[in-house]
């Protein structure tokens, strides 16, 4: 069942500007918006100004060195996984790795992110465990804690209390929160997130409290072994390709998200921020580039408004889960209320709504091909 936003709001005009349901829990410092209770406006936008919010504070950055080696290491691993990767590793691997890649991505996108994280759809229990098994190969912190993170990331974008606030620069917000202590901001206002929804979930439950002996078989052991015995790869193509080179592409898919697509790209549903809608990021993150929407209306399932699969497999996968049965609760946001998002915050670079819309181009409409023209 896909349920709309409309289907939360109250019959009679919808034009109006008045808030139909403020949030629970919304603070002055709140700039953004989780769930659809969330909505201080109809159309899921925020009524206050967001420009006059405190933003990144000039602070001396604590580094983390373990994190900043480990990481190094890893880079550079992946270059050479990548060279071992065109030069000798066997047409399985590459393909393992790829099948690794695409899983691990599902693992946080459809499931740490647009289940967990947002409640976007419901999933039945077989579903939630293929998600948690796949966000374990993933590595990217169990689930619950991604959640909430994320979660902190909506209610606070580009703010101190942002993990990855994109205020303090590309290079922060895509690896360098990574590599620092957190803001003491992230770390108050997470604590003060409800996330028992996460923690009543005995899937997340069980993936957190096994974590540190899931993790390393699921995303460093058995991707490293499986080539060796299964079809004679060398321990060395093993390790640096279906690996490290794969841990380390999904990894900067991820965070992509994070810098890339808050920094580059249109912004069609709302110009006061700066997630944008960023088609290459997309691409590599299975749908979640399209982040101006998303940072509007975070909890459509889709995290896009778009009418087919293409540069979205996670909301394609989605849909097959829904078809068998196993995904359920799919919400999503109208066409009336994006129209009228659009035309109220929008930079104006969102396609024409249809024929004879008033932004289509004319020579467009002169050139058209129309089969069976009557004329009136």
């Amino acid at each position: 069942m896909v349920v709309t936003v409309s289907d939360f709001l109250p019959s009679g005009n919808c034009s109006s500007s008045k808030p139909t349901k403020m949030a629970p829990n919304a603070t002055v410092e709140a700039t953004g918006v989780l769930n659809e209770v969330d909505a201080e406006t109809i159309d899921g936008g925020l009524s206050k100004d967001i420009t006059t919010l405190k933003r990144a504070e000039k602070r001396k950055i604590k580094l983390v060195w373990r994190n900043v080696i480990a990481f190094g290491y890893l880079h550079l691993a992946a270059v050479y996984g990548l060279w071992l990767l065109l030069t000798s590793a066997r047409l399985y691997t590459v393909a393992f790795a790829f099948i690794l890649y695409v899983v691990s991505g599902l693992g946080i996108t459809a499931g740490a992110h647009r289940l967990w994280a947002h409640r976007s759809y419901k999933a039945k229990l077989p579903l939630r465990i293929i998600l948690a098994v796949f966000n374990t190969i993933a590595f990217q912190d169990c689930a619950m804690h991604w959640a909430r993170d994320h979660r902190v990331h909506h209610k606070y974008s580009e703010t101190d209390a942002d993990p990855h606030n994109a205020t303090r620069g590309f290079f922060f917000s895509h690896i360098g929160w990574l590599l620092c202590r957190k803001h003491p901001e992230v770390i108050a206002k997470g604590r003060q997130l409800d996330i028992a929804d996460l923690q009543a979930d005995p899937v997340l439950r069980f993936q957190k409290k096994y974590y540190m002996l899931l993790m390393p078989l699921a995303c460093f052991i058995l991707p490293t072994v499986t080539p060796v015995y299964f079809w004679g790869e060398t321990w060395t193509n093993a390790w640096f390709v279906a690996t490290l080179f794969r841990w380390t592409f999904i990894l900067n898919a991820t965070w992509l998200v994070n810098s890339a697509a808050h920094k580059w790209g249109d912004r069609p549903y709302d110009k006061t921020i700066n997630p944008s809608e960023n088609k290459t990021v997309a691409s590599f993150a299975f749908g979640e580039g399209w982040h101006n929407y998303h940072h509007v209306f975070p909890w459509d399932y889709k995290t896009a408004e778009l009418g087919n699969y293409r540069m979205n497999m996670t909301t394609a996968f989605i849909d097959f889960f829904s078809y068998i049965g196993w995904a359920y609760d799919l919400k999503t946001v109208s066409n009336e209320i994006i129209e009228k998002r659009v035309k109220r915050t929008g930079d104006g670079s969102h396609n024409t709504w249809g024929w004879g819309d008033k932004d289509q181009d004319k020579d467009e409409i002169a050139h058209a091909k129309i089969i069976n023209r009557k004329e009136e």
